[in-house]
């Protein structure tokens, strides 16, 4: 049996923070707001890996108002969504991502990036894509108000 799950997140940026994606910190003159580090890229993954798994999503599981999970690594998220694969017997077989930034250039880091995924998830780097674009100038990401991620998770039975 294969799963596919689908993820998509949004954070607009803000000043003071650090510029984490992929559970890399970016050369950035700003960050992205939320409760955790707020790295969009592995919110999207892992709501991809959820949906495959039929789990509700990360705002289930991490709950934006738990004063626990505050600043904490996206990546632990990642984490935790390979366990509740393990403990229902799955296995995450790939995920592919796609950031959507007009700033900064992001696929510099992309090998980075894919390391980091690939730990917290379980798996090897090559189970994991990592692309970008631009949304070509337009709505909030073309404005530069923040970065949006789309990702796809499947899963199998071990």
């Amino acid at each position: 049996m294969v799963r596919t799950g689908i993820g998509y997140d949004v954070h607009p940026f803000a000043e003071g923070r650090p510029l984490v994606l992929g559970g890399v910190t970016i050369p950035h003159s700003r960050g992205l707001q939320g409760h955790s580090d707020a790295d969009v890229l592995s919110h999207a993954i892992a709501d991809a890996v959820l949906g495959a798994l039929g789990e509700p999503d990360i705002g289930h599981w991490f709950t934006p108002s738990d004063p626990s999970i505050e600043g904490i690594s996206s990546l632990k998220i990642l984490e935790k969504c390979a366990q509740i694969a393990a403990e229902k017997g799955m296995r995450i077989e790939n995920v592919d991502s796609s950031l959507i930034a007009e700033a900064p250039r992001v696929m510099p880091h992309a090998a980075a990036m894919k390391q980091h995924i690939a730990t917290a998830l379980g798996i090897q780097p090559d189970q994991v894509g990592v692309k970008a674009t631009t949304n070509e100038r337009l709505g909030f990401v073309g404005r530069e108000e923040g970065i949006a991620a789309m990702a796809v998770a499947c899963v199998s039975r071990k």
